[in-house]
């Protein structure tokens, strides 16, 4: 009994670990990881594309209330809105895998983002996860910015209080919006990585 409980415990650990090897771990000051998706209007998109843009990634998630303090008090649309405007790509990503919560199918997607008025440049389904993984995204919202040259200079929160309260937004350090600043003016990122809160991705099991 002892030795089968041994071997019971080696297996799960190795599950945990091949777990745990299954999100990659991006890193800052190095380049994207490139991918190819095709977007909510069936276009294939592809990160090498925007080389010579600021891009910022954006994991989505409708049905989180962590994903929904953003949009409901449009923090994330003015964002979108704001950034874009000044050339920015923004791309908002949907890792949910089919059947589980945040997952719709590309016209209801459409419909969400028009129902939410929001302004990414494009919304990326990522139904298997790959890409999700290979970034290393763990929850909704998470956020990374990539710099013209494809490095990444930004990765975490959105922003320092890890609430599903609109009411917090206003009071928050947007940590989004200070990378952006930054990069843009051609200084260093002060704060290039925290650590990011919300809903868990609801990936396609292993």
């Amino acid at each position: 009994m002892p030795r089968l409980l041994s071997i019971l415990l080696i297996i799960a650990g190795l599950m945990v670990g091949m777990m745990a090897s299954a999100i990659a771990q991006v890193e800052i000051g190095k380049p994207a990881p490139e991918f190819t998706l095709k977007d909510s209007l069936g276009h294939e998109v592809s990160l090498s594309q925007f080389l010579g843009k600021y891009l910022v990634l954006e994991w989505l998630n409708y049905d989180c209330p962590f994903v929904n303090k953003h949009y409901n008090s449009r923090n994330m649309q003015n964002l979108q809105e704001t950034y874009t405007g000044k050339g920015v790509v923004w791309l908002s990503i949907i890792s949910s895998a089919p059947g589980q919560q945040g997952y719709y199918e590309p016209a209801d997607v459409n419909g969400l983002n028009i129902q939410k008025n929001a302004s990414p440049t494009a919304i990326l389904l990522d139904p298997t996860g790959r890409v999700g993984r290979l970034y290393g995204a763990k929850t909704t919202p998470y956020l990374l910015i990539i710099d013209p040259k494809g490095i990444m200079i930004y990765q975490g929160a959105i922003d320092d209080i890890p609430s599903v309260n609109p009411d917090d937004v206003p009071k928050a350090n947007n940590y989004v919006q200070a990378a952006l600043e930054e990069a843009m003016a051609g200084k260093a990122v002060s704060v290039p990585s925290t650590k990011s809160y919300g809903c868990s991705v609801k990936y396609q099991s292993l």
